[in-house]
């Protein structure tokens, strides 16, 4: 295929060399009724890209067959039998996913236990079954590694009516599952293996990343765009190959969910990031690459402050690990990783996406050099001179594996949507949650509804959030109530 060509791109440039006008949404008409406060912070090119979607760039049938064009490219560029572009960011995508498998079945879904929020929120929408693989923990540093193999062999033992697995890799931690392995054992009970491989949109583009989802023998891969790649936010793409998904189905189910205003100029950066990728991606991943080992040393040189990297690998751990995520251990320092994101923040003007009690994670892509890069280890090395004079932080309650392992005793959607109640959080233990409560990022839930809690995770989670532990989606900020089934 000629991908040279970037087709929904070159019909959004096609339309503006046209001068169309459209007497349709959006109202702001090309950015024509847009206030100029507004047009002051963002520009006008948002907005004269803002175009309908469907009989904007053209008539009904050609606009398709722009999109149609684009995702065939997109397949082409990375393997897949057929991809999809969905403007409502992998937690549609995921969704879909898991309803075209596990939807209409009565036996579940084997589904890793950290997995993301969406994955919950897929379980609340769809009443699917979750059946819970419970993922690899390294107790000392309170971190989990995807389910090995053998785990999923066990769940498939324990539960072989499931209608498929769902597993995430990489992990937002930039940890890798044996997919190959874990594939070959869903194929040999006939099964689909679905891959939440949201952070993942790069692998298919240098060989010395982790292997593909679909490389791997996976049925669905469903990732992020915006996250590795060049696509603006809620850019994600789902990818099928094989028999034991129903294509046509898993784009219906994908419809119901997904907005019928899509936005064009997350389906034109998407294209023209696919288009990117296949000319000059290996070239700029390698580049890449080469500058996180350079990152990761001169972090590693920083007093008491650890990359942490063949830790993460081995037997009891990964089986890969994608190598431009950095994830820096700064508890040598007797600091939370909390701490140390928010003194970068106020005092650096540099945003960690991660962090977490002992830990930040720098996530790296093509787009940075040494300039940035140089900025982030001036930045930690400052925060480290300082470290030493702030107040130490409130003691957070770690749970074991064990306590951290809910009990599930009622599905996520009848516990979500069914008579609930707030209680004291002091009173909440043996109670069944009818809400998620998620430290965010990485954004695995610790409380999934339908879990009955424990003093244990409560406790960790108020210690938690007095130490900085995001908890965006509880029903009450400040953890002083939880929502139970009445």
């Amino acid at each position: 295929m000629d991908h040279r060509r970037a087709p929904l791109l070159d019909a959004l440039a096609d339309y503006h060399r046209l001068e169309r006008y459209g007497f349709s949404p959006p109202g702001h008409r090309q950015g024509r009724g847009a206030d100029e406060r507004v047009l002051a912070v963002l520009g006008r090119e948002p907005f004269h890209d803002d175009i309908l979607a469907s009989g904007g760039l053209d008539d009904w049938r050609s606009t398709g067959q722009y999109l149609s064009d684009a995702q065939e490219l997109m397949a082409d560029a990375v393997g897949a039998s057929s991809a999809f572009f969905s403007t409502c960011g992998s937690s549609l995508s995921v969704r879909a996913a898991m309803m075209v498998v596990a939807g209409a079945a009565s036996g579940g879904l084997l589904v890793p236990r950290d997995s993301h929020k969406s994955i919950v929120g897929g379980l609340i929408f769809s009443g699917i079954q979750p059946h819970w693989i419970t993922p690899r923990w390294d107790a000392d540093r309170h971190l989990s590694h995807p389910p090995s193999p053998q785990q999923v062999r066990d769940a498939w033992d324990a539960n072989p009516d499931a209608a498929g697995a769902l597993i995430v890799s990489p992990t937002p931690y930039g940890t890798c599952a044996d997919l190959a392995q874990i594939a070959d054992i869903c194929h040999e009970r006939d099964k689909p293996l679905i891959v939440d491989e949201a952070w993942g949109a790069h692998l298919p583009f240098h060989s010395d990343l982790p292997a593909w989802a679909m490389d791997a023998g996976a049925d669905v891969c469903v990732v992020s765009v915006h996250k590795m790649g060049a696509g603006f936010e809620q850019g994600s793409v789902y990818h099928v190959q094989g028999d034991l998904v129903d294509q046509d189905r898993l784009e219906a189910n994908a419809d119901l969910l997904m907005t019928t205003s899509p936005n064009v100029l997350i389906y034109a950066a998407m294209d023209g990031w696919r288009r990117q990728m296949v000319q000059h991606g290996h070239e700029l991943l390698g580049a890449a690459l080469t500058l996180a080992r350079t990152v990761r040393e001169r972090i590693n040189q920083i007093p008491d402050v650890v990359v942490l990297e063949d830790q993460l690998l081995g037997v009891e751990a990964s089986h890969d690990l994608d190598r431009l995520q950095v994830l820096v251990d700064v508890s040598g320092t007797g600091a939370t990783g909390y701490q140390a994101r928010d003194w970068l923040r106020e005092n650096r003007r540099l945003d960690i996406g991660l962090a977490d009690h002992a830990r930040i994670l720098v996530t790296l892509s093509f787009a940075d050099d040494e300039h940035t890069t140089e900025r982030l280890v001036e930045g930690l090395t400052a925060w480290r001179n300082i470290a030493d004079s702030l107040d130490r932080p409130p003691a957070i309650r770690l749970p074991s594996p064990d306590e951290l392992q809910l009990e599930t005793v009622m599905l996520p959607r009848d516990a979500f949507f069914g008579a609930t109640e707030l209680v004291p959080a002091d009173k909440a233990a043996g109670r069944i949650a009818a809400e998620q409560i998620t430290p965010y990022p990485p954004g695995t839930p610790a409380v999934v509804p339908g879990e009955k809690l424990n003093d244990a995770v409560i406790e960790f989670l108020r210690s938690g959030l007095a130490a900085g532990m995001p908890l965006p989606d509880a029903a009450d900020p400040q953890l002083e109530h939880i929502r139970v089934v009445e």
